[in-house]
């Protein structure tokens, strides 16, 4: 996409933190700026998982449209379930072992929320994708996160990158 900024497409802002979500859109070709949202991002043990990721990705929205209203804002939040117990990032090693242990050889879901603000407009959505692990080793488990990659990932894993071989299969 071109026009960055010129009329043709408003100036677009990307409401997040996450590398991984900035080189999504650039790998898209967007054009856009980066301006981390000041919204904690804290999940909530009992409600439903894909209206938590939908109001986190809207309060990110919201709070970086608040200092950037030309912008069209974009924003998103992904939460990780299994059965009913929500995955969200790893407190430390123990934990993301904990999750990817809990995780092996199980379909979980993948949810996203998006949302836009754009002068008077808003839109929010929720997109949800089952994921099934391989059965994993402890000694694959350890292998995926000498890597480093999933300290600040829901579920302790990045499907983009060498958690991808952590999975069996996907659908959605």
């Amino acid at each position: 996409m071109t026009g960055h900024g010129s009329g043709l497409f408003p100036d677009m802002v990307l409401a997040s933190a996450s590398p991984r979500r900035e080189a999504l859109l650039r790998d898209l070709g967007w054009c856009f700026r980066v301006v981390p949202p000041a919204v904690e991002e804290s999940i909530l043990e009992d409600g439903d998982p894909g209206e938590q990721a939908r109001r986190l990705a809207e309060a990110k929205a919201d709070s970086v449209f608040a200092s950037q209203r030309s912008s069209l804002v974009v924003a998103a939040d992904t939460i990780v379930v299994l059965g009913a117990m929500i995955l969200g990032k790893p407190d430390h090693p123990g934990d993301a072992f904990r999750m990817l242990r809990l995780l092996s050889g199980k379909t979980h879901k993948v949810i996203t929320g998006v949302a836009v603000r754009w002068e008077n407009k808003s839109a929010s959505a929720i997109e949800e994708t089952l994921v099934t692990f391989r059965d994993l080793t402890d000694r694959q488990i350890e292998a995926y996160l000498s890597g480093n990659e999933s300290g600040d990932k829901a579920g302790a894993y990045a499907i983009q990158g060498w958690g991808s071989l952590l999975v069996r299969t996907i659908r959605g």
